[in-house]
């Protein structure tokens, strides 16, 4: 399972195809926005995707190198992690997280909590499925 640190890098990496989604546990976003609200999702558009500013701040252009045509798959990845409860942006609630060099860290649930957690359950034991179809060896004591 995967924790993310970036909205928009973590973001490009599942467009891109590099993660999968459900290998996803979740993303700790510095943003605030609902990507369903049009709105807000075209400032985050505009803001990644062009090197323009949202809310005054300049973002890194970092969905730049996509076609204007990719914003709608980039809005469903948004939306899909949003309706997951895998999207969770600190400012809402006051924080003011740094942006971190790390983009993803790797993570192990303990079993109790997969137990109690079906679609945690589920997204691990695909990883695990993924992992041994790529050669990775896995911790056995992790299973």
């Amino acid at each position: 399972m995967k924790i993310g640190l970036s909205y928009s890098r973590c973001v490009k990496d599942i467009v891109d195809g590099r993660v999968d989604i459900d290998d996803v546990l979740i993303i700790i976003a510095r943003t605030d926005f609902d990507p369903h609200d049009d709105q807000q999702w075209k400032d985050i558009w505009d803001s990644y995707g062009g090197g323009q500013t949202f809310g005054g701040v300049f973002n890194n252009p970092e969905w730049m190198d996509h076609p204007a045509k990719d914003e709608l798959k980039f809005r469903n990845v948004s939306q899909r992690l949003w309706n997951e409860g895998k999207l969770h942006q600190p400012r809402k609630f006051g924080s003011k997280p740094v942006r971190r060099s790390e983009i993803w860290l790797e993570a192990v649930l303990p079993s109790a909590e997969l137990e109690q957690n079906p679609a945690a359950k589920s997204a691990w034991e695909q990883f695990q499925t993924v992992a041994g179809l790529t050669n990775v060896k896995l911790n056995k004591k992790y299973r």
